[in-house]
């Protein structure tokens, strides 16, 4: 008789740790990868001595699972998960469940959800968060499907996951609610990335601080308001010192940043269901200008910007950037939660954005202090038009918008790039103002297209012949 209680598929970083952490929980598994030798060093190396089996192919690992199977997918999202479903779905049975635990898009995961539901097979797309350190220790899960289908794994996933008051794990919801929620988890990563690589460039270029300066400065705010894993891990950076030059590893790295689409996902959504998210897109678009090195580098001897102005007051102006920071990242989730809130009600998903908000606090990358009141937010009012509305969060932003004014127009004088911190800005301002220009554009678009117009002073809809 088969005693494997779950079957893992890839056996990259996150597969192995995620195996090593099953295992670790009193689970054991069975483990197939499609190089054979990856599988082979695995078995003989970190499983060495563990409950894991190694299996050399799709249908012996089907066959050292107990039933219904239980297997879960960490493979690159696109055609290589539907290729694998393929070559499993011979060997499944009516009640099996596989589960996708890469970066899918949750379109895919919807489309799969279906197509292998008219066989009786059972299907989650579910959200991993937290790197390697996470997927060995604990990361944040967010499942989403048929409810009896997490039924079958939540013994599993709620044990494996970070445990920060109760599982940092929980039944997203229908379909592709799980992945769709990993997606906007990634894009309000990419927008807190974008905002603290610009507050430290800002600090750096008009403070003339040195990285381990600078790491200091940022492990005094990750001690306070801004405490979490992305000003954990920036103070960390910092402080790195190459072993080659003596010097901070950070100013040898090269400036273009990578991206594996969740980013442009999230940003591509908002626009499809009318979500403004700009601080996330900006972040989208800060990686896209930033692979263009040799552009920008042929760019940077003919365009001129204006010559560098240090900022009055440094400890004030350090004092502005943490005030400018702060709010940004408040933006950040206030966008993020506007969009799920919305795609919630266009998917029929239900989110419960208080206990999303709740297991994003351990495991994931963008755990940080401010979960706590924004999951405190959303349980005292599930219909939270935006976080920047609730009591506790606007009496913040009005006490720290002079701060990321300050660095925004110090930073533009100097020619310094705040594509993040901008768009925070603007964001705040777009939303807090009573009258937007507008009422100009419509006249526009129904000067050369006939669009027509609202007013402010009748109700109807209106059309003018605007050229005599």
């Amino acid at each position: 008789m088969a005693q494997q209680q779950i079957g893992l598929v890839g056996l990259d970083v996150m597969g192995r740790s995620l195996a090593l952490n099953i295992e670790s929980k009193g689970f054991t598994a069975a483990v197939y990868n499609r190089t054979t030798a990856k599988m082979e060093e695995f078995i003989k190396g970190p499983a060495a001595g563990k409950r894991i089996v190694g299996c050399a192919s799709v249908q012996d690992l089907c066959a050292n699972l107990q039933k219904p199977r239980r297997i879960l997918l960490m493979v690159k999202a696109g055609s290589p998960v539907d290729d694998m479903i393929a070559q499993f779905r011979p060997h499944l049975e009516p009640g099996d469940l596989l589960v996708d635990g890469g970066n899918s898009f949750f379109l895919d995961t919807e489309r799969r959800a279906a197509d292998l539901a008219r066989s009786g097979i059972l299907f989650i797309g579910t959200g991993v968060s937290g790197g390697e350190e996470g997927a060995l220790k604990g990361p944040c899960i967010m499942p989403g499907g048929a409810p009896e289908a997490y039924a079958l794994v939540k013994p599993v996933l709620e044990r494996i996951a970070a445990q920060v008051d109760g599982p940092c794990c929980a039944y997203i919801g229908p379909r592709g609610a799980g992945h769709y929620v990993k997606m906007v988890h990634n894009g309000i990563e990419y927008g807190m990335m974008q905002c603290i690589a610009e507050t430290y460039d800002v600090m750096k270029t008009l403070l003339r601080l040195k990285a381990p300066e600078l790491s200091r400065i940022f492990g005094q705010w990750n001690a306070a308001e801004l405490g979490g894993y992305l000003m954990e891990i920036t103070t960390t950076c910092l402080a790195k010192m190459d072993p080659d030059t003596g010097k901070p590893l950070v100013d040898f790295i090269l400036d273009k940043a990578g991206q594996k689409g969740t980013g442009k996902w999230a940003s591509q959504n908002a626009l499809d269901l009318g979500v403004a998210i700009p601080t996330i897109d900006m972040a989208v678009e800060g990686r896209i200008l930033s692979a263009f090195k040799d552009e920008r580098v042929a760019a940077s001897k003919i365009l001129k910007g204006p010559r560098l102005k240090t900022p009055a007051g440094k400890a004030a102006f350090i004092k502005a950037c943490r005030d400018s920071l702060y709010l940004a990242v408040i933006s950040c989730y206030a966008q993020g939660m506007t969009l799920m809130r919305e795609a919630s009600r266009e998917y029929r998903y239900d989110l419960d954005l208080a206990e999303i908000a709740r297991i994003w606090k351990g495991g994931c990358i963008i755990r940080s202090k401010l979960l706590d009141p924004i999951a405190a937010a959303y349980r005292k009012n599930p219909g939270l038009a935006n976080l920047l509305v609730d009591r506790g969060f606007a009496k913040i932003v009005n006490l720290r918008a002079r701060g990321v004014r300050k660095v925004v127009v110090a930073a533009v004088q100097s020619g310094i790039p705040v594509l993040g911190l901008g768009s925070a800005l603007a964001y705040l301002d777009s939303y807090r103002a009573a009258r937007l220009p507008m009422n100009l554009t419509q006249a526009q678009r129904d000067y050369f297209g006939a669009h027509t117009y609202a007013r402010t002073d009748k109700s109807g809809v209106f059309h003018t012949q605007w050229a005599q």
